[in-house]
């Protein structure tokens, strides 16, 4: 007999919920750990800024390229496998890169750890729609991209507050010690797959879904969208600590670590926006939230640090709250293939992280903190009236 799906009062929903909570915050972490530490990489490796910031993007291509191909195994030979080994996996580097003299394999061990970590976010949310009731699907996702947020707040906090006081391989030795801990924990607490069916699609099939989803006008909007929040609202946190460290702040790490928790706005951002979207629109918040992050942004043009505070916090509810709603419209405009398009939206949104680590860096260095904060807040303003004017020109043609 057929076992039946999880509901909030069985004790297996609760163990998949804190293991996915806790692998989650790991991962995340394990990301954005680097971006407070790009001053530190400058002087320590006697590197460019630019380069610098590859530590970041680089473990953005390498998730991106896990993303494709753990999705694609994961789709083969289960969910629970990759979630368990990709703790492990990305854990392993932490204990190597603090003994690396050379840049150069710094950026490669990053870029490994990258396809690494990918297992989690790869198949976790499948592994949440297969197993748990599907009354109760909702809020079991809501729960786990929460965490994202949350690890992506205390993997900036922590690695800044830690460096200022001990150092940066002392802090990526903890986060392995850390990560083979809750690798233990989730291979212990994850229950086995009961409902899930491999796919029988080839290779060339799911190419083939990628393919459709790129000839939908209405998803290449959604896709450029995502990619256009995450270009600039990366730009705007990698080079932060850049800016703060300078007069007039003249900030320590361990001061500017702490605007980091300004992220943490997600955390309740993102199903808050889901409420207020079910009572104005999708659309209508969606705008809304971009102008928000887009004057966020602009408020840290501030010289007083107390506003640039009040910035970072503006900017991340109008970036969450645009970022969970793009993400819940791919659903909406995509008519088939639905997994795909959700991993084509993950794709986007992490070439949006890997271009505003580098590809900002030369406005950054040639221009400095204003003008490259007046084009993070111009781009996602003028994407949205762009494609706004579009359709209503394209409505009236019509």
């Amino acid at each position: 007999m057929e076992k039946r799906k999880y509901t909030v009062r069985d004790r297996n929903f609760w163990k998949i919920i804190a293991s996915l909570l806790l692998a989650s915050l790991f991962i995340f972490a394990n990301i954005y750990a680097v971006q407070p530490l790009l001053p530190v990489f400058v002087a320590d490796f006697g590197i460019s800024v630019s380069t610098s910031s590859l530590s970041l993007s680089l473990t953005i291509v390498g998730l991106i390229v896990g993303l494709i191909v753990l999705g694609f195994f994961s789709d083969r030979n289960g969910r629970r496998s990759y979630i368990i080994w990709s703790l492990a996996g990305s854990a392993i580097p932490f204990f190597i890169l603090p003994f690396v003299e050379s840049f150069s394999i710094f950026l490669l061990l990053r870029l490994i750890q990258g396809f690494a970590l990918a297992g989690v976010p790869a198949a976790a949310l499948a592994y949440i729609s297969e197993e748990i009731d599907r009354k109760n699907i909702a809020y079991a996702t809501a729960l786990y991209i929460s965490s994202n947020a949350l690890g992506g707040m205390l993997g900036r906090v922590l690695t800044g507050f830690l460096t200022d006081a001990l150092s940066w391989q002392l802090t990526f030795l903890g986060f392995g010690a850390t990560g083979f801990a809750l690798f233990i924990a989730v291979f212990l607490l994850l229950p086995p797959s009961h409902h899930f069916e491999p796919s029988e699609l080839s290779f060339s099939k799911d190419i083939e879904g990628f393919l459709f989803h790129l000839k939908n006008p209405s998803l290449l909007v959604v896709f450029g969208l995502g990619a256009i929040l995450q270009i600039a609202f990366t730009g705007v946190w990698t080079y932060l600590p850049f800016h703060l460290e300078k007069p007039p702040f003249s900030m320590s790490l361990q001061a500017i670590s702490y605007l980091f928790f300004a992220y943490g706005i997600g955390v309740i951002g993102s199903p808050l926006a889901g409420r207020v979207a079910e009572v104005f629109g999708l659309r209508r918040v969606r705008i809304i939230g971009v102008f928000i992050f887009s004057a966020g942004i602009l408020m840290t043009l501030s010289p007083v640090l107390w506003m640039v505070a009040v910035g970072l916090c503006v900017a991340c509810l109008g970036f969450f709250t645009a970022h969970s709603l793009t993400a819940a419209s791919v659903g909406q405009q995509a008519t088939h293939h639905k997994g795909s398009a959700s991993s084509l939206y993950l794709v986007s949104y992490y070439i949006g992280v890997a271009a505003g680590s580098s590809l900002l860096s030369p406005i950054w260095t040639r221009f400095g903190w204003n003008t490259l904060i007046l084009l993070c807040a111009i781009m996602p303003a003028c994407y949205v009236l762009l494609v706004s004017w579009y359709r209503k020109r394209a409505a009236s043609v019509m």
